[in-house]
């Protein structure tokens, strides 16, 4: 364990809801900022080929995947968001989880929101990206995204690496069990 003492859980609660209230308002933000000052579907440099903004309304998932089963997109971003607000009540006491899920749950928010409340419908709204880096190309699509997006994304990785890494929910480290442990079972 760190030299710091777990924090409580309205202490994990408040630094989750305060990360992710910030990344959802500032995902939505510029998305605002998007509807309203960029043409659709038309390049607008501004880093010459590093970051372009490029306006689409995205009904499927990365790169436009599943466009014909939005509502899937949906219940599986109410489910993560769910199990994060869960994990804060009930086990998160390890500030760098409580950062990590703040963020993310904050991402998942911003393109839930979009999910739930914008054209067409209720629960298969689409998602607005338009952050476009073409050199970032996949298959043969290249990358277009959201803040939320970046978020998700990013703090996905962290969570592998402290999976990896072994840190707990409580901030301790999982260590490796010796032989001795493993006979006593």
């Amino acid at each position: 364990m760190t030299g710091r003492a777990p924090l409580r859980a309205a202490a994990a609660g408040a630094i989750v809801a305060i990360l992710a209230a910030l990344v959802l308002a500032a995902d939505q933000f510029t998305k605002h900022l998007a509807i309203e000052n960029l043409p659709p579907r038309e390049v607008v440099p501004v880093w010459g080929d590093v970051l372009q903004f490029y306006l689409v309304r995205n009904s499927g998932a990365a790169f436009s995947l599943g466009e014909e089963v939005t509502w899937i997109f949906t219940i599986a971003l109410a489910a993560v968001a769910v199990a994060i607000v869960y994990l804060t009540v009930t086990r998160i006491r390890s500030r760098v989880w409580a950062v990590v899920l703040g963020l993310l749950l904050g991402g998942v928010l911003g393109n839930l929101t979009d999910r739930l409340l914008r054209e067409p419908a209720f629960g298969v709204g689409h998602v607005i990206d338009f952050i476009l880096t073409p050199w970032m190309w996949f298959w043969t699509t290249p990358a277009i995204y959201n803040i939320a997006d970046i978020f998700i994304v990013g703090d996905m990785i962290v969570v592998a690496l402290l999976v990896l890494i072994g840190l707990q929910f409580d901030g301790r480290r999982e260590t490796a069990r010796t032989a001795t442990d493993t006979s006593e079972d």
